[in-house]
């Protein structure tokens, strides 16, 4: 191999290995806090949670609290521009600094509501008939 081959592949190396970063981050809250999330069937810990994501889009979200109704949803991220072809290229590998993007989702969780007795009633009856 030619060294002028050799020190043009070693460049573009380095400038490939000291490019830029992208930090993506979402945290999630809750009211009243301390709710479980669940984040596309993974569970990542009480609110308020941090977690770092590597991809934009629909994502699955329950957040579970005792006393309190689950809570079940989904939540779209939607890209910055610079992740888009072709500053993607640009922001994830040739920019010397890091990016960091950041998001904030916040949950309010509803208590949970007890029946009344003529409910706990109807439903006895409507599994009663159920089982005839």
């Amino acid at each position: 191999m030619r060294k002028q081959t050799v020190v043009v592949i070693m460049a573009a190396a380095v400038v490939a290995l000291s490019g830029g970063c992208v930090e993506r981050q979402l945290t999630i809250k809750t009211t009243p806090p301390a709710g479980l999330v669940t984040l596309n069937d993974e569970q990542i810990g009480v609110a308020p949670v941090t977690v770092n994501f590597n991809w934009y889009g629909d994502y699955a979200v329950r957040i579970e609290k005792q006393g309190y109704q689950t809570l079940k949803t989904h939540r779209k991220l939607k890209g910055p521009w610079y992740d888009y072809f072709p500053f993607d290229l640009f922001a994830q590998i040739f920019y010397p600094g890091r990016i960091s993007d950041s998001y904030e989702w916040t949950f309010e969780l509803e208590k949970k509501k007890q029946p009344t007795t003529g409910e706990l009633i109807k439903s006895a009856h409507k599994l009663k008939e159920q089982l005839k």
